[in-house]
């Protein structure tokens, strides 16, 4: 069974850090992404950021760029979000979302192009 869990989210100042995790379990793909998205009250799900199994490719949204960075383990288990410089309008909840065809180099921004989704970790920033 797959199984995402985040872990990492609290409140922050603005300027602040947080360091988002994503333990991943029960794949058996060699090519997957893992994608970070965002949800905030009122608004619809949106991708932050991605990376791919195979080759590591990141990807980032626009504005997230220069301030997030995604990573994983060496073990490939367990998904990284470091967020920096945080602003209020980075507050949301965070999910991570697997999806188990990744093809080298390839975006997927769309949440209903992922198959399995986490929890969800609550991220606050006030100001």
């Amino acid at each position: 069974e797959v199984q995402l869990v985040e872990s990492g989210g609290g409140l922050v100042q603005a300027g602040g850090s947080l360091r988002l995790s994503c333990a991943a379990s029960g794949f058996t793909f060699d090519d997957y992404a893992i994608g970070w998205f965002r949800q905030a009250p009122g608004k619809e799900r949106e991708g932050v950021s991605q990376i791919g199994s195979s080759d590591g490719s990141a990807y980032y949204a626009d504005p997230v760029k220069g301030r997030f960075t995604i990573s994983s383990d060496s073990a490939k288990t367990t998904v990284y979000l470091q967020m920096n410089s945080l602003k209020p309008e980075d507050t949301a909840v965070y999910y991570c979302a697997a999806r188990l065809t990744y093809y080298s180099g390839a975006y997927y921004p769309d949440p209903d192009e992922y198959d399995y989704w986490g929890q969800g970790t609550q991220v606050t920033v006030s100001s």
